[in-house]
């Protein structure tokens, strides 16, 4: 059945959730899935929810939607996901870094699928990691290559979600969510962290993000899930400096260096042809201090200006101005 016909159908369920329309309507929504058809299957399940009479039977129903019986649990308050999961197939893994960043994040790889010969010696693989540095060099992606390589699930924490104006929910949410996931292996990527992370000694938060890095406080120590959970900041300096010390390991992810630069041009310019005449190494001089994702923004700029003018090869001109018009978006 196509996308538009299932969306008409499920606009039309009404009832109860012993209906057996319902029933049907649930194991669309979990074959949806199964498929990877994600997007559909959250839409669909959206349309189901605002259909039934009772949101919390909605809830119960449907949230078991991950394998071994774990589930992604939602707040009180609006249902909302405390967690997004990513297809495998849609994880971000190519990526150009500096060798000494890339030997760290591929020794956290190799530590993982060696863990059960790591045991055998009553040793542990790193399975808390942060990362840290501006913003578009690669943080998040990192998380996803590393979930991509070893082959395991990647869950990405909702803020939007965990984060309640209601006393003392942003800490339970928080709980629930590291609680619901404990036996199920998989990448936990807690992006912006230092949004829940922040010191206890900043005097212009509430109480409640006090009680939030308590609990995180707990929730880190205590850690033992199958997977690999991984946090990233902007900021490093406003995380509370006892939640650093949880951490396995912590890692700074560089804006690229000149040959990091040259590499992403290259890489971002595979699919279209570049004129001979041009010194990617002048044009790398002119991207020091950009980040990877505004790089890679200017290759693609440059690209476009090639194909809109029908030429089909990039030449200096074109990312030149590329450089120029990106200048204004880079943050030093």
């Amino acid at each position: 059945m196509n996308q538009d016909l299932l969306i008409r159908l499920f606009k039309s369920i009404e009832g109860d959730k012993n209906d057996d329309i319902v029933k049907v309507a649930q194991k669309i929504i979990e074959d949806e899935n199964v498929k990877g058809h994600t997007k559909l299957a959250e839409r669909l399940k959206g349309i189901l929810f605002k259909n039934l009479s009772t949101h919390e039977i909605f809830n119960k129903e449907l949230r078991t939607l991950l394998p071994n019986g774990a589930f992604i649990p939602t707040d009180k308050r609006n249902n909302i996901p405390l967690a997004t999961s990513i297809n495998h197939h849609d994880l971000r893994h190519e990526m150009i870094l500096p060798d000494e960043i890339e030997n760290k994040i591929n020794r956290i790889e190799k530590e993982f699928s060696a863990r059960e010969r790591l045991a055998s010696f009553g040793l542990k693989p790193k399975k808390k990691i942060l990362l840290y540095g501006s913003p578009g060099c690669g943080k998040s992606m990192s998380a996803e290559r590393i979930a991509w390589t070893i082959g395991l699930p990647f869950l990405k924490v909702r803020l939007d979600a965990i984060i309640s104006s209601y006393l003392g929910e942003s800490a339970s949410n928080l709980k629930k969510l590291f609680d619901s996931l404990n036996g199920y292996p998989c990448v936990l990527l807690l992006d912006e962290f230092d949004y829940i992370a922040k010191t206890r000694g900043n005097m212009q938060d509430v109480g409640e993000m006090h009680r939030i890095v308590n609990i995180l406080l707990n929730l880190l120590e205590d850690y033992n899930a199958p997977g690999i959970l991984i946090a990233t900041t902007n900021i490093e300096g406003t995380i509370d400096k006892a939640i650093f010390r949880r951490f396995d390991d912590i890692i700074e992810i560089p804006k690229p260096g000149k040959e990091e630069i040259v590499r992403l041009l290259k890489s971002t310019l595979s699919t279209i042809e570049i004129d001979t005449k041009v010194k990617l190494q002048i044009i790398a001089e002119k991207l020091e201090n950009f980040s990877a994702a505004l790089i890679v923004k200017v290759a693609q700029d440059a690209a476009k200006f090639s194909v809109i003018q029908g030429r089909k090869i990039v030449n200096q001109t074109d990312l030149t101005k590329a450089v120029e018009e990106n200048r204004l978006y880079n943050s030093k």
